[in-house]
């Protein structure tokens, strides 16, 4: 099965998806640029079509409401969205960490493309850290990414990655995500985009303080277990029916990981608490939920349903010790 990743590039470590061509660290963004695959631009076409009722060769007409956006190196079709679609081309992406990078100690860790072209991201530590008992180390980051396919708003969030599992989170405070969203119909700023983020130390240290009170909670097996359970419960409605359709293979393997199998279980933090019980689920997630590819998995866990889970085993956790 073809990967969903153009290509990808990554410093430091091999990155949790284990995807990427490895850079040495401080790389010049031309270089991340070339290495992850964004070294090409979006352009945009008018959607034309033929008319056969204009004879034999048929009639080239425009339709003015939309246009075709398509890869500058391949000419391969991304999407045809609105005429009011803003892009953001790959290089802004890397550009917006330009000044983080060399003025702010910020450090690209990873970049690259998505589904031929029509998802891009770079991710970068902030060098913000927190530990926790039996020095569980938690790293900040924060995650840029857009979509040309109208599948995702240009977004920007602080994300943290736990050291000893690589699990992937979502910083949030006050159980909300720390995210800015650009919608395609505003034109991207990159300086107000950091600017409304807020960049700053208070908002790491509010949430390792949420992290160390996760921490601290003991947990009982039967309220592990009913968390588990609203996590990885769907809730459906049809014909006006609310259908409640639990997902027990993936609540038993989490709970297995929970258990004592997950990466980091047996640290004073985690075993038989809360932040355990939540990094059971992100490492579900990340690293075992049911993909057809580890690109997919990369998706879900960032973007899609993989990170609804997660962010919903936040919610969860956070009000055992609200």
């Amino acid at each position: 099965m073809a990967h969903l990743v153009e290509s990808m590039a990554y410093a430091g470590r091999t990155p949790w998806h284990g995807l990427g061509n490895q850079l040495a660290a401080q790389q010049p963004l031309n270089v991340w640029m070339q290495e992850a695959g964004m070294d090409w631009e979006i352009r945009e076409t008018p959607v034309r079509f033929i008319s056969s009722e204009a004879g034999a060769l048929g009639q080239i007409s425009s339709f003015p409401d939309q246009k075709v956006l398509f890869r500058s190196d391949n000419q391969a079709p991304l999407s045809v969205v609105s005429n009011r679609f803003k892009v953001v081309q790959p290089r802004q992406i890397l550009e917006f960490y330009r000044d983080l990078t060399e003025r702010s100690g910020f450090e690209l860790e990873t970049a690259g493309v998505l589904k031929g072209g029509r998802k891009l991201w770079a991710l970068a530590r902030t060098g913000q850290t927190g530990s926790l008992a039996g020095n569980d180390q938690t790293n900040g980051y924060v995650l840029l990414a857009t979509a040309c396919d109208g599948t995702l708003a240009t977004t920007a969030q602080f994300t943290s990655i736990r050291v000893v599992c690589n699990n992937t989170l979502a910083v949030a405070l006050n159980g909300a995500g720390q995210a800015v969203k650009v919608r395609h119909n505003t034109t991207f700023d990159a300086q107000a985009v950091k600017k409304q983020l807020g960049i700053s130390v208070s908002a790491w240290d509010d949430f390792m303080y949420r992290l160390k009170a996760l921490s601290e909670r003991r947990i009982t097996r039967k309220t592990a277990e009913k968390v588990m359970r609203s996590v990885f419960t769907d809730v459906n409605y049809s014909s006006g029916d609310m259908l409640v359709k639990p997902n027990e293979h993936a609540m038993k393997k989490a709970m297995t990981l929970y258990d004592g199998s997950g990466r980091g279980a047996e640290l004073p933090s985690a075993k038989n608490t809360a932040y355990g019980l939540l990094n059971a689920v992100t490492e579900f997630v990340d690293h075992e939920r049911r993909a057809r590819s580890t690109d997919n998995r990369l998706d879900s866990a960032w973007f899609g349903k993989g990170a609804q889970i997660k962010q919903r085993a936040l919610s969860q956790t956070l009000e055992l010790v609200a």
